[in-house]
């Protein structure tokens, strides 16, 4: 049996042996094979891995991996150090220099933000090289809603940033009065002047998590 080695194998565990998993399971081992697919094979489930279920103080949800080679690294809108950061996430480090002040970081690798408590969660895992939602519809979706519906049901105070149309439907499998869901048009150019800048939910999830006693996310920790 597959296993994530932290808390999420008892609290998501019974996905790996359903059907709609399997057949994923087959069909990536298909697509591993004969296609470049991102992020490498040992990065898809970095989300979980670096953000266990116990320490989930934050999600941001992003649609797919980054399609171009390099980028993606299992943590959505994040990519490795030494990787330029893509113009989605530069849009992410301008909002927080305008919302709270931290100076654009050169590096895009927004680990240290996973291992604060912040789930970098993509609603689809994986991606064909240079073909965005290539992967769509494939079973991820029943995968992250398992995830998401999951963390709905902790009784600790957990905030939502929902950035983009895909992102915000999602709202619909969050019900517990205990979370705060934040709502925004996507980073990426396209979206990003359309309320993406200005909606200052970097320091909006700090103040609900300090209401609530919960230690507020450190922002500024990004490699530098």
């Amino acid at each position: 049996m597959f296993s994530l080695g932290c808390d999420w194998d008892q609290v998501i565990g019974g996905e790996f042996s359903k059907s709609y998993y399997l057949e994923l399971r087959e069909f990536l081992k298909r697509e591993y094979q004969t296609q470049e697919v991102f992020p490498p094979m040992f990065d898809i489930y970095n989300a979980l891995k670096r953000t266990p279920y116990s320490r989930v103080k934050a999600v941001i949800l992003g649609q797919d991996p980054y399609h171009g080679k390099g980028q993606a690294h299992g943590l959505c809108f994040s990519v490795k150090d030494g990787v330029m950061p893509p113009p989605s996430l530069q849009n992410i480090y301008k909002e927080l220099a305008s919302d709270i002040g931290i100076s654009p970081p050169r590096s895009g690798d927004l680990t240290a933000w996973a291992e604060e408590g912040v789930l970098l969660l993509n609603t689809t895992l994986t991606v064909r090289c240079g073909q965005p939602l290539s992967h769509k519809g494939k079973g991820w979706e029943i995968f992250t809603d398992a995830v998401i519906s999951a963390l709905d049901k902790k009784d600790e105070p957990i905030v939502f940033l929902l950035w983009g149309a895909p992102a915000r439907a999602k709202k619909a499998l969050l019900h517990h009065p205990r979370h705060l869901v934040l709502e925004a048009p996507h980073p990426s150019p396209l979206s990003a002047y359309h309320g993406f800048f200005g909606c200052r939910h970097f320091s909006k999830c700090n103040a609900y998590l300090e209401a609530n006693g919960v230690e507020a996310i450190h922002w500024e920790n990004i490699a530098k």
